[in-house]
């Protein structure tokens, strides 16, 4: 852009002048000789461009604040779900065992237990994994076909329900609000009016369940309402009276003061 600029001292040098001009086959010569006294001087415009933009975005910082990535709990620390485990920009860590990945690729805990760094070749070869595992002595990956720990820090096992005998007799204590003689007392043989509700469950109703005391044959002592009315009237003057008692208060600390400032 600037070459036009640059040899328009030559060709002013080449062009006839008035005054005298010694051919000379040096161009710094040919330049003094056409820029001299005698001669006409050829305006000579350079233009200085900007070299740095002048507004917008590329004024601003070039470095922003550190966004703290890398790790935020190390292996063995005990986290708690949601308990953010590892920063990264990318996916240079994936989610294990018990942990999930965020939208800004952070990997956190989703139950609670002891973190894991390690690798699983079965899933893939060169991945590196981060996991919680439950118990301190654990570690990860998993056997494959192992037992696998549920939620709530749980494992999956078979229960079998304990029987309690008596005399040949099979007592089962969780149905019985009375003796185990099977007496008129025992919930088995008690009428029940259940009534299906939400959740697929059946329960009393409310005034059933609100009667059981007297079914039971058991006296409580009746409620007596009492006058309602003046014990309204006790708790209006009871409120005036404490408003009064805090303005009084607050009249004597006014006059101590102004008293001091005296």
């Amino acid at each position: 852009m600037l070459l036009p600029r640059i040899f328009a001292p030559l060709r002013a040098s080449i062009q006839p002048s008035k005054g005298l001009i010694v051919p000379s086959l040096r161009a710094l010569d040919a330049l003094r000789a056409a820029n001299g006294p005698n001669g006409s001087s050829p305006a000579l415009s350079f233009v200085r461009y900007a070299s740095h933009q002048a507004q917008g975005r590329a004024n601003g910082a070039k470095q922003g604040p550190g966004k703290r990535l890398g790790a935020k709990k190390s292996g063995g620390e005990y986290v708690n779900p949601g308990h953010i485990i590892f920063r990264q920009r990318g996916t240079g860590w994936f989610p294990g065992e018990n942990c999930a990945m965020g939208r800004d690729h952070c990997i956190y805990a989703t139950e609670a237990g002891y973190v894991r760094y390690y690798r699983d070749p079965l899933k893939h070869p060169k991945r590196q994994y981060i996991g919680v595992c439950f118990e301190k002595h654990e570690t990860l990956p998993y056997p494959p076909n192992a037992v696998r720990r549920r939620r709530l820090n749980m494992l999956a096992v078979r229960c079998e329900p304990e029987v309690a005998t008596s005399d040949g007799q099979v007592l089962v204590a969780a149905l019985q609000s009375g003796d185990s003689t099977g007496a008129v007392t025992s919930m088995r043989d008690t009428p029940r009016n259940l009534i299906p509700r939400s959740g697929y469950g059946y329960r009393e109703a409310n005034w059933s369940i609100g009667r059981a005391a007297e079914r039971a044959g058991i006296k409580v002592k009746e409620f007596v309402p009492g006058d309602r009315w003046r014990a309204w009237q006790r708790s209006k003057a009871r409120i005036e009276a404490n408003v009064e008692k805090r303005k009084l208060r607050n009249a004597s600390k006014k006059t101590g003061k102004s008293r001091k400032q005296r």
